[in-house]
């Protein structure tokens, strides 16, 4: 199977995992104060934009190069998956735009456990494509969680603009979840929505 097949399930797995959690959180809200509801929402935010931004980071090293050539600094010197690491960092702070650290939590594994599945397929296509310079990659590099000893860069690199400004229309979605959280709020305090769990 092609990787651009693995991609467009990677796409796929994460929007069937927002929809699923878009659904069940119709019927959950946020217990404890308004203060901490509203820590948690702006934390949310940080993690967003930090999701956005690492995004684009990754993409100034990958852009038009990931089925050519294995990609070994920048964020790809520190955990093999950094777009995944910063997707699932994303996908929490769209958890915790319902001012609950649990559900930001849920959010954070759950999208990092789509992407698992994604990932060990992608290494099985990548190490037949690479061969003994991707095993080597395998060995000395994380697969998920960051190691910032390793950290390498490049004096300079060459960058496909487009995939840049794709990378930050792709990330803006994850805004989306602010004014629809707070709709559903309105929604469950209006009593239009019930709630049937309050988690923290």
């Amino acid at each position: 199977m092609a990787l651009a097949q693995y991609q467009k399930m990677r796409r796929l797995s994460l929007a069937v995992l927002l929809l699923a959690a878009f659904v069940l959180l119709l019927f959950v809200g946020a217990s404890g104060n308004e203060e901490v509801h509203d820590m948690v929402e702006a934390l949310g935010l940080g993690f967003i934009v930090i999701g956005i931004v690492g995004r684009m980071w990754c993409t100034l090293y990958i852009g038009g190069r990931k089925s050519a050539e294995i990609v070994v600094t920048g964020p790809y010197s520190v955990t093999r998956n950094p777009l995944y690491v910063f997707s699932s960092i994303a996908a929490a702070g769209v958890g915790a735009q319902t001012g609950s650290v649990t559900i930001a939590l849920l959010f954070l594994v759950g999208c990092a456990a789509a992407f698992h599945i994604v990932i060990v397929r992608e290494e099985s296509f990548l190490r037949d494509e690479f061969g003994p310079a991707y095993a080597r990659y395998l060995a000395t590099v994380p697969r998920f969680v960051p190691k910032p000893s390793l950290f390498r860069d490049e004096a300079e690199l060459r960058v496909q603009t487009k995939l840049i400004y794709r990378t930050l229309t792709d990330g803006l979605v994850f805004f989306v979840a602010m004014p629809v959280f707070e709709l559903i709020e309105l929604a469950q305090a209006s009593g239009l929505l019930p709630v049937f769990l309050r988690l923290p």
